[in-house]
This record gives structure tokens, sequence and C-alpha cells, in this order.
């Protein structure tokens, strides 16, 4: 027995709501979250917003005085990299369940996001995880379990 129309449409609303409620939160969440990262010869000490945004920018126990201002680069560029990265997967994190489809019954198809475009380089620092479109990844398991 299918449900009337209105009580159908009632459901569709309620659960944009809920999850327009959600994404606010996440947001919110995320507008205060930040990532703070060691470059890996101690030296330097990054902190990056949620945007990707260098906020902070330490240099540890005076150790870059012995430093050229290549190796200095280096550091630096290093440690803004790994705290990208952290963050990018902090918010493919937090937005990964907008991806997917609702319960059964539910209007929700989810939202096909290409985190390749949306962070650009900031991945290239991800330690080889592999970041694709949600509906790439879901066409990949299903050639895989149809061969």
């Amino acid at each position: 027995m299918t449900e009337p129309l209105q009580e159908r449409i009632a459901q569709a609303m309620a659960e944009l709501q809920a999850t327009q409620a959600a994404v606010a939160r996440a947001e919110a969440d995320l507008r205060q979250a930040s990532a703070t990262v060691r470059s890996s010869d101690r030296v330097v000490e990054a902190t990056v917003g949620a945007q990707g945004e260098l906020t902070g920018l330490k240099f540890l126990d005076n150790k870059h005085q012995n430093m050229t201002g290549p190796q200095l680069a280096s550091s630096i560029l290093e440690a803004v990299q790994q705290g990208r990265a952290q963050m990018a997967r902090r918010v493919m994190d937090t937005f990964e369940p907008f991806t997917q489809p609702g319960p059964e019954g539910s209007a929700r198809r989810g939202i096909d996001l290409d985190w390749n475009r949306i962070f650009g380089s900031a991945l290239d620092g991800d330690q080889g995880r592999s970041r694709r479109s949600s509906r790439a990844r879901l066409r990949d398991e299903i050639d895989e379990d149809s061969q």
C-alpha cells in the first residue's frame, strides 16, 4: 500500500530539514576546527584551519637558526601540507554521511562530491589514501561484484 502523496511530501520535507540542520551543525563545528602539526625534523609547528588556511606558525626551540633558507622553507611547506591534508580528511569524514543515500524508504539520495576537485593539492599529503567521489567508489564496487 502506498502512502498518500501529502504524507510522502511531509516526510521528505522533514528529512530535508533534518539534513539541513545536520549540515549546519557540521559547518559550525568545522568553523572552529584546526590541525596543528610538526615537521618531521621538529623545527616547525603549523596550524591550519578547516579551509586549509595557515593560521599559525611556530619555530620550535630556535632550531631554525642553524638551517639554510631552503631547509627551513622545506620544513615549513611540509608542516603546512600535512596540516592541510589532516584538515581535508576531517572535512571529508564530517561530510561523508551526506554523500550516502538515506535509509530504505528515504527520499535522500546522497550527494556526489569530487573531493579531489574540492581540496586539490591538500590531498597530496594524504599518504596514499585514495579519495574519489562516492559514486565512483560505488560503481567500482558494483563492477567488482559482477565479475
